[in-house]
């Protein structure tokens, strides 16, 4: 019995540990971005997560059917491309495709396979995942310049960061004012 305790309070010590070092994400939110005063060098230090999973589909033709990652099904005799972005994956920022937009690739040295986020007003200024349009329940997204479409329940995917990660690693930056007689 003695060592069934020792047993159980050990579990519980290295839950509690292991639950501390893990990251305790936040959405990634406009006020967070303007109060910070980030550039794109900064932002590109910065470790981002999907709040949510994405899948990526797209129909091929027999004149585009090279496929280097994701998955092929058939359905219906059509073949589809599959691309998967689980829940959690981390991302980097590649670019700004303009101010209040970033690319980001959740791919290893994948820089045309990003995703675009930006704030949306109506969700709390949270970063979304944008399309470029809607079409019906699909939203058209364009990832690795191909043209690939979404499900509208993939439309919810946020950006997250690690807060307490990014605090202790924020950058201390001040303006010399030059130096007179």
């Amino acid at each position: 019995m003695k060592n069934i305790l020792q047993t159980i309070c050990a579990a519980g010590v290295c839950v509690f540990l292991l639950s501390a070092c893990s990251p305790r994400l936040s959405p990634f939110t406009q006020s967070l971005y303007e109060e910070n005063k980030w550039e794109e060098r900064e932002l590109k230090r910065i470790q981002f997560y999907l709040s949510e999973s994405v899948t990526l589909r797209r129909q091929l033709t027999a004149a585009n059917s090279r496929i280097e990652g994701g998955k092929i099904t058939a359905k219906q005799g059509r073949n589809i491309e599959e691309i998967i972005i689980p829940k959690g994956t981390p991302g980097l920022l590649t670019y700004l495709p303009r101010q209040d937009r970033f690319a980001v690739s959740f791919e290893d040295n994948a820089k045309d396979r990003t995703l675009v986020f930006g704030p949306d007003s109506r969700n709390g200024n949270r970063y979304i995942l944008k399309v470029a349009k809607w079409d019906g329940n699909r939203g058209l997204v364009v990832y690795d310049d191909q043209n690939f479409y979404i499900n509208r329940s993939d439309a919810p995917a946020i950006l997250l960061v690690d807060l307490k990660k990014i605090r202790k690693t924020q950058v201390k930056k001040r303006v010399a004012k030059g130096n007179q007689l």
